[in-house]
């Protein structure tokens, strides 16, 4: 076989996208046709992975962060063997194929994260830096290395720009973590033009200030310069590396290469024609030379360093059996073997209880509980952990402790969000990061990207409505719930007391796909006694709370701090037969069947009222055109919170006026 240069293996990473570019008559080929220089390096003689086994615990995470260049990404798993064929690539951007127009977790073999939001990319892989290390310190021995791996990421001018590089990058340094490594695509170009107008940061100096390695001024298109880079960088163990390539956008196209016009739009064909030309690439569309073919797939490579691994993990078994099968139960994310007795003994100790509590006393009393018997615990907060009581009696704080469970995040709820999906994508833990319910917004796009994942990452918030009271209305969050409601695949749960917040963090660890955002209350709410079938019924998502002889002439629906507000109401009005049902989460009573929803809702009753202390949209599905809701459609105000209700009539009194206007003869 003819020896292949590495400007030809780069050189088929550039064909492959700007001719799958073109065909789509979509996407963006600037990114991949200059970067296909050290992604050819890395790839070729750094990165440890096996395509014939994309979900190896101990292989290397890559991230594109600058997710849309991902023709780079889908090429890269082409060429390496990781069964992604020449047909997907045809169908780049095309319904349903494994090639959408950003990476998406899920959909394609080798892809680690959903990338695209720029920024995101580079947070996600510090959580997986973090996830690394942590689970390395929990399980490996002084005899026994089974946790030894890299997170590469790959980043451009946008992803620096974005806020949450600031957050997240910021972050890694002050945590040291060393097996970190990115390459910053320093191309100049965005897509308005050459950056130079708008972003002029000394990016060597900030990320220095921030505790980083940094690898200056590297020719991104000389592969001995990209070797001696990646070389610094695997020397460095105390801190992340930030290698700084610098690269000519669109490399290889004659009249666009350096030009924001080969950004995010195809070349166009007779501008396909001339790099083929000027790169000497003598190929037809998506052919890949056999030698070339040859020397890019890693699929033999992958499966021997994966069997060397292996060897050594069998050792490890031997010697640790229940080391091993520990870490095998949470790489897989099962929860222990007893979970469902212990965690049902747990919610019954919390129910017998029956303390009153504001329920992020009561999440904590949930996590002192439940903490003890879940290893793989791991989380933290966005600064505010003395308000929102995230820190439970086992937290260990990672820095001080590599192999401990709580992470200091800082004011950093965007990035604190994008890391917690990061460690949630590595795999091994229960993850969670907590904040004030108002601050969601901060993390919103986060929040979207674990319910696009598909990832049970767990979102703690607390502060929930005008509870907050004097801190007035720019913490008090009027209509977060709903929104985070409105996410699909989000689960929401605001519960009422101590014991239903009990039940909403079981259901969180017991998450397998999709997000869990969990809101309690800053105020005091009294406990609501119930029948052991009661508690059961919690996790269905609403169920009846109180009842009634007979059918009810009237249902109470509430969640969170004004469900004690309904059952109060119904007690003034003792004459009526008013049933209260608690819906701690919508979308989990939505999963019911029918017969369910009809034995907690049943239509014949449409008298309904629904309390909640905000924003009234999404609940008229639940009370039909004859219904009614007391919400909020306003922001707050500044006052002690009792007032603050009484001033928007949430009130019991004010509930039972509602009813009595509601049960008047026609």
């Amino acid at each position: 076989m003819s020896k292949v240069s590495r400007r030809d293996k780069a050189n088929a990473i550039r064909a492959l996208s700007m001719d799958a570019v073109q065909r789509a008559k979509s996407g963006h080929p600037g990114a991949p046709m200059g970067m296909a220089d050290f992604a050819e390096v890395l790839w070729s003689d750094f990165l440890k992975h096996n395509p014939n086994h994309p979900s190896w615990i101990d292989r290397d995470r890559f991230v594109l962060s600058n997710g849309h260049g991902s023709m780079l990404l889908y090429s890269l798993l082409h060429l390496t063997g990781y069964g992604l064929e020449i047909e997907q690539l045809k169908n780049f951007r095309q319904l349903h194929s494994k090639t959408p127009g950003h990476p998406e977790y899920g959909d394609t073999p080798g892809v680690e994260t959903t990338t695209g939001p720029l920024g995101q990319g580079i947070s996600n892989a510090v959580g997986m830096a973090i996830a690394e290390r942590t689970l390395a310190a929990q399980f490996n021995r002084p005899d026994h290395e089974v946790i030894n791996h890299r997170t590469w990421v790959f980043l451009g001018d946008g992803c620096l720009m974005e806020g949450i590089s600031h957050e997240c990058c910021s972050l890694a340094g002050t945590l040291g973590l060393g097996k970190l490594i990115a390459f910053y695509d320093d191309n100049g170009i965005s897509i308005d033009g050459e950056v130079e107008g708008w972003f002029t940061d000394n990016t060597v100096k900030r990320f220095e200030a921030y505790g980083w390695q940094v690898v200056p001024e590297v020719n991104g298109h000389n592969s001995d310069s990209i070797t001696h880079a990646i070389k610094a960088a695997l020397e460095e163990t105390d801190k992340p590396t930030l290698i700084c390539c610098k690269t000519v956008i669109g490399y290889g196209s004659p009249n666009k290469q350096g030009k924001e016009s080969s950004h995010g739009s195809p070349l166009g064909e007779d501008e396909v024609a001339l790099v083929r030309e000027e790169l000497g690439w003598e190929s037809d569309a998506f052919v890949i030379p056999p030698a070339i073919a040859d020397a890019w797939n890693m699929q033999e490579r992958g499966s021997a360093a994966e069997a060397d691994w292996q060897q050594g993990f069998d050792l490890y078994e031997a010697a640790y059996p229940g080391l091993a099968q520990e870490l095998k139960r949470r790489m897989d994310g099962n929860l222990p073997t007893d979970w469902a007795r212990l965690s049902a003994n747990k919610i019954a100790e919390i129910s017998n209880k029956a303390e009153d509590v504001a329920t992020r006393k009561a999440s904590l009393n949930a996590l002192n509980a439940f903490g003890p018997d879940l290893p793989e615990l791991i989380g933290g907060s966005a600064d505010l952990a003395g308000s929102n009581y995230s820190i439970w009696s086992g937290s260990m704080d990672i820095k001080e402790n590599h192999g401990g469970n709580y992470i200091y995040f800082g004011v950093r709820e965007f990035g604190m969000s994008a890391i917690v999906n990061g460690i949630v994508l590595h795999g091994g833990f229960k993850t969670y990061g907590a904040t004030f319910l108002m601050f969601s917004d901060y993390a919103r796009n986060a929040l979207r990207m674990a319910a696009l994942m598909q990832i049970p990452s767990i979102f703690l918030f607390t502060h929930d409505s005008i509870g907050v009271g004097e801190d007035g209305p720019t913490h008090q969050p009027i209509e977060q719930t709903a929104s985070l409601r409105m996410i699909p695949g989000m689960s929401v749960w605001r519960p009422c007391d101590g014991v239903e917040s009990a039940v909403a963090w079981q259901q969180a660890f017991e998450a397998r796909s999709g997000p869990v955002s969990l809101i309690f209350s800053r105020q005091n709410l009294k406990h609501q006694p119930r029948t052991p079938e009661q508690i059961e019924a919690i996790s269905r998502g609403g169920y009846v709370l109180k009842d009634c002889d007979g059918e009810p002439e009237a249902i109470v629906i509430a969640t969170g701090s004004e469900v004690e507000l309904a059952t109060g109401a119904v007690k003034i009005l003792s004459q009526h037969r008013i049933r209260v049902v608690s819906m701690p989460s919508t979308d989990r009573f939505l999963d019911q069947d029918e017969a369910y929803r009809q034995s907690v809702l049943p239509d014949s009753v449409t008298n309904r009222l629904l309390v909640e202390a905000g924003v009234t949209d999404g609940w008229w599905k639940f009370i039909g055109l004859k219904g009614r809701v007391m919400g909020i459609e306003r922001f707050g105000e500044s006052a002690p919170a009792g007032e603050v209700f009484r001033h928007f009539g949430l009130t019991e009194e004010g509930v039972a006026k509602t009813l009595q206007e509601m049960l008047k003869p026609n």
